[in-house]
């Protein structure tokens, strides 16, 4: 399957969609088919045991994984062809890790555009198991390896497609949708300008690109909760904002900031 440059582009909230494939370890939130795929509810989220694309619960909830083994050119084909088995299967039934789907719908074909993503970030996986569903000890010990893995994360209010996260130190991760080359230059202009930090303590690290768009990420000051970033992160949102009207050529210190912007940004698929 051809690469698609930029695969959730033309669905509401890209930067979310993003993240929750990309940054975000465990989050749902809920869509809904359009009318010829059933008008059905579905839980779009980050994972599912064993790897799973999507499953079609006991009670009849429909489940699709974005983080999966199935890793095509084109993310958003891979989670409609799941999603559109799931439908057909049994309650009960899950999709495993599946064989790249031939041509099809994507997920802006099959997905009703009126119900915007809108992520709940969770604590751990629980969200895997139906209300009042048994819970065994194998259940349970699968559940405890898995949460125990799932970095704390918060999504914040204040501004779109920000995840701030905590891994031995707390950083925050911001999924944004302008185009790369426009967004980059602002970027630059704002280090250039000793204006890139969320705050003081922070320290803007660097960038990297998934899915088609640039994910800045910064490092903050030890022991900041995600409430403390969310003015910063408003008033950052505001310099950015004028930052991308610029229209003027970069200065020299501006490229060589931007020189290493690009040269630390990594890739991912």
């Amino acid at each position: 399957m051809a690469l698609v440059e930029r695969p959730f582009a033309g669905l509401a909230n890209e930067p979310d969609w993003v993240a929750l494939r990309e940054v975000v370890p465990a989050a749902t939130a809920t869509v809904r088919t359009m009318p010829e795929y059933g008008s059905r509810e579905v839980v779009i989220a980050t994972l599912l045991p064993m790897m799973w694309s999507a499953l079609h619960r006991e009670d009849g909830t429909l489940i699709v994984a974005l983080q999966t083994s199935t890793h095509s050119g084109d993310p958003s084909r891979d989670a409609a062809a799941a999603l559109l088995e799931a439908i057909e299967a049994d309650p009960g039934t899950a999709v495993g890790p599946r064989d790249l789907p031939g041509p099809g719908p994507r997920l802006q074909e099959v997905l009703d555009p009126a119900v915007p993503l809108e992520p709940v970030v969770h604590d751990g996986f629980d969200y895997w198991l139906a209300d009042g569903a048994e819970r065994t000890p194998e259940v349970l010990e699968a559940l405890s390896d898995a949460n125990a893995s799932a970095s704390p994360t918060v999504r914040l209010v204040s501004v779109p497609g920000a995840y701030w996260v905590r891994m031995g130190r707390e950083f925050l991760r911001w999924a944004r949708p302008e185009p790369e080359e426009a967004l980059l230059d602002a970027l630059s202009r704002l280090h250039a300008a000793r204006e890139s930090n969320l705050g003081e303590g922070s320290r803007f690290v660097g960038a990297f690109r998934s899915c088609g768009i640039v994910v800045p990420v910064w490092e903050l000051a030890p022991g900041t909760e995600a409430a403390d970033v969310e003015a910063p992160a408003q008033t950052f949102d505001a310099r950015l904002a004028q930052a991308l009207k610029g229209t003027a050529p970069l200065t020299a210190a501006e490229r060589r900031a931007r020189a290493g912007l690009v040269s630390r940004q990594v890739t991912l698929r």
